[in-house]
């Protein structure tokens, strides 16, 4: 039986909701053979911010950010074979359309967390995915039962 997705993107922030968006992506992946991107964009801060304690402070060079994102995604895929980590900067839902009309993905996860306070201030990121997505979108809810747990 062919796999019913050959390229799915999953996106993933630091958040509970994106771990479970994660594993519906992992999920889904084993249903056949094909690609899992897991992506984080990290997002160009209006001011300098403080990247771990390692980096020794302030930080706002691009090439800080998204060596921490990176670190960040290969410790989230450890356990996760095959999977590939991509590392984008910029607009995080404009990057992610582009990535995945780039990359040929066939299928976007990604988690819908944001309360009506984040999403007036920062706009949402799942709605923009799933309007200007060039493939389906699917939106993992945060309190969606894990499958086959039916809880």
């Amino acid at each position: 039986m062919a796999a019913p997705y050959a390229h799915i993107a999953c996106f993933v922030d630091d958040s509970d909701a994106a771990q479970r968006g994660l594993r519906e992506a992992i999920r889904l992946r084993r249903l056949g053979p094909g690609r899992l991107s897991v992506v984080h964009v990290v997002a160009p801060p209006p001011w300098p911010v403080v990247v771990g304690t390692a980096l020794g402070g302030l930080v706002d060079d691009p090439e800080a950010l998204v060596g921490a994102a990176r670190q960040f995604l290969e410790a989230l895929l450890e356990d996760v074979p095959g999977a590939e980590a991509v590392v984008l900067y910029g607009h995080p839902a404009e990057e992610a359309c582009d990535f995945l009309a780039a990359a040929g993905c066939d299928l976007a996860v990604a988690a819908s967390h944001r309360g009506l306070l984040a999403r007036a201030f920062l706009g949402s990121f799942a709605s923009y995915l799933a309007h200007h997505a060039p493939c389906p979108v699917l939106l993992v809810p945060p309190s969606a039962p894990e499958p086959g747990t039916g809880s």
